[in-house]
């Protein structure tokens, strides 16, 4: 039985098990699915989550190009799943379409354990504790690719099973193509998913040669499978030349376009962020072995450890899968160690890289189903019974079902609308026929969403500071926003004209030909370009700013009354994991009580003003923190000191 060490040589073994494993896997994998797929689909969140979901969305229904580098397959498939997934909002069908991927996943896992070992307790215990880990549950559900590269890892190493199974040279043959073309298609997705290739191919063909089955011919007709599996690419340079999309990313009509969001250029190739100064590698391999720990259990790395030890018998069968993979693991972890730029001290950026952990504890799981498996054939063999069965399956249960047990609750989003308030709440806010300038992932992804998706708010434009600096945006952008008039063709704080003939302008310029526009930024705004203070001034608006004429004199009462119901929050505070996105909007939707107060305080205590104006600022800025329901622990020091001094002074 795979690792438990049959007879009759290699290829006998091999071809006893073929059998009935192929059958027993088929069966065992379509329940796995099917049991996943239900607990996912009865805890998606209904509406549009965090992060990078609302523009992977809004790129698939607008058949745009999303952030580097693209994730085309992605696109695609969600993009049908929009038409033909009859139900539910426009991100609740992508959620959907991710938490059946998420249950293919699993089946795969079960698939690859039980092939390896003729277990069916460890394929169970593999798929169940990573699909119902927190980390994985989480982003299963939500509209995101990771879920599919989860797919694309369980594909890769089920086909590599099925590769070392095979018993004769045609089929050998037969499974390294069809490897070679996923292999290709998983590229196609997430990038990261390439440390395993690179590991996995010259496995392959060190195999196809020891067989003496490797030739030119062969190898080429591989290459060729490969490249089939990129053929998705081709729809980045064909959605940026037809340019129907309202949002899109780049411009790959180029080569050199294209090549430049393929190799992620615009925010590092190999990294995860364009210039953030991160932990170091130490740093994050102890945090990845530790968030492992608790997103598994130390179980389940003690298991994924004894089925490395359990091959030094001579007799086990597949161990070189086991080495394989553990090989994969360990390259991969550290890799992405040495390349995550991004400091985990800060909980909104280790959320960040924690996701890309489920593709290092998808192979722990494997190893852990056999590890399992192996524990067990080895006590019956030291015991000399047959009898621990039973125990097995109970140990698998009882894992499977604490995972559930513990994670439910935090990962069931069936009634979190957090991110959905949030957009709708900024975008009513906003008056008529408004410019918003967006800023950072959460309003922008956000708005987007909801704007394009849903057809809220046909009358405002959005406009992305970020993505006005790079020399693609308004040549795509500028015709899609109608309402808007651009005084060049890029935004830079020097004004001219560059070497490729593009005109630049500045904010000042901006905000000059779109006087008859009111224009706001959610939220911030650039810091590269100071130019908009020589006539303007930024009053608070919520969690945004509007951008005034410094002509227009500020009346502390009328603003008050304009910003004080300015939105319909009731989440309580610190109600969310600080490393969700839910707690980033929660967080700005409390500190958007506090902007018109703090406002009004800053005026008075830096304003050259005669006392009674003086007096008569702190007075509104006292009152209307009372009439936000602002809570005291929100408050700075500063503030909370100054406006004792004046409430002792008023009574």
């Amino acid at each position: 039985m795979g690792l438990h060490g049959d007879g009759g040589g290699p290829a006998g073994g091999r071809a006893a098990r073929a059998g009935p494993r192929r059958s027993g896997g088929l069966r065992g994998g379509v329940a796995v699915f099917a049991a996943v797929a239900a607990v996912f689909t009865l805890t998606l969140p209904p509406s549009v989550p965090g992060g990078d979901s609302g523009e992977l969305i809004t790129a698939a229904h607008e058949l745009g190009v999303a952030h580097p580098p693209g994730y085309p397959l992605f696109t695609l498939v969600a993009k049908l799943a929009i038409i033909l997934f009859p139900f539910g909002s426009v991100a609740y069908r992508v959620n959907l379409l991710c938490g059946l991927f998420g249950a293919v996943a699993a089946a795969l896992l079960f698939f690859t354990v039980f092939r390896l070992s003729g277990s069916y307790a460890g394929g169970i215990l593999a798929a169940g504790v990573f699909s119902f880990s927190r980390l994985t549950w989480q982003w299963s559900i939500a509209a995101e690719v990771f879920s599919l590269n989860n797919l694309f890892v369980g594909l890769l190493m089920a086909l590599t099973v099925h590769f070392e199974e095979a018993t004769t040279a045609q089929e050998r043959s037969k499974i390294s193509k069809i490897g070679a073309f996923c292999c290709g298609l998983s590229l196609c997705n997430q990038h990261t998913v390439v440390v395993y290739v690179l590991c996995i191919i010259p496995w392959i063909l060190f195999r196809l040669l020891k067989e003496k089955e490797l030739s030119l011919g062969s190898l080429l007709k591989l290459g060729l499978y490969l490249s089939a599996g990129l053929l998705p690419y081709v729809y980045l340079p064909i959605s940026s030349y037809l340019h129907q999309a309202r949002w899109t990313w780049g411009d790959q009509t180029t080569l050199l376009g294209f090549l430049t969001h393929f190799l992620r250029e615009e925010y590092g190739t190999f990294s995860l962020a364009k210039s953030e100064i991160g932990s170091s590698m130490s740093e994050i391999l102890l945090s990845q072995v530790t968030n492992m720990r608790t997103q598994l259990s130390f179980n389940i790395q003690a298991l994924a450890v004894w089925a490395n030890i359990c091959l030094v018998r001579k007799d086990r069968q597949n161990s070189s899968l086991v080495w394989l993979f553990t090989g994969m693991f360990c390259i991969y972890s550290l890799f992405f160690a040495w390349r995550a730029n991004l400091d985990i001290s800060k909980p909104l950026f280790m959320g960040v890289v924690e996701r890309f952990w489920m593709q290092s504890n998808a192979v722990v799981a494997v190893l852990a189903g056999i590890g399992l498996a192996a524990l067990v054939s080895e006590s019956n063999r030291v015991l000399n019974t047959s009898g621990l069965q039973c125990l097995e399956w109970l140990s698998a249960t009882l894992f499977v079902i604490y995972q559930i047990y513990s994670n439910y609750s935090i990962c069931d989003q069936r009634t979190n609308y957090v991110i959905d308030k949030f957009a709708k709440n900024l975008l009513a806010s906003m008056p008529h026929g408004a410019i918003i300038l967006l800023r950072g992932d959460l309003p922008g992804n956000s708005l987007r969403y909801m704007h394009y998706c849903e057809g809220l708010r046909p009358d405002i434009s959005l406009v992305d500071q970020e993505m006005m600096t790079y020399e693609w945006y308004l040549p795509k952008m500028a015709k899609h926003l109608p309402g808007v008039k651009f005084p060049g063709n890029r935004w830079n704080p020097v004004e001219g004209i560059l070497p490729s003939g593009m005109v630049t302008f500045n904010l000042y310029h901006f905000l000059e030909v779109n006087k008859l526009k009111e224009t706001f930024v959610c939220i911030g705004i650039h810091e590269g370009d100071p130019t908009w203070k020589k006539n303007y001034s930024l009053w608070p608006w919520g969690s945004c700013d509007k951008l005034v004429s410094s002509e227009i004199v500020f009346n502390p009462e009328e603003w008050i009354k304009l910003t004080r119901n300015i939105y319909n929050w009731t989440e309580d505070y610190g109600r969310f994991a600080p490393s969700s996105w839910e707690s980033v909007a929660n967080e700005e939707m409390w500190q958007a009580r506090m902007k018109t107060p703090f406002f009004i305080f800053n005026l008075a205590e830096t304003a050259s003003l005669p006392s009674n104006v003086k007096a008569q600022l702190y007075t509104h800025a006292y009152d209307s923190r009372d009439n936000n329901g602002i809570p005291t622990f929100l408050l700075s020091s500063s503030f909370i000191r100054r406006l004792s001094i004046y409430e002792r002074n008023i009574q």
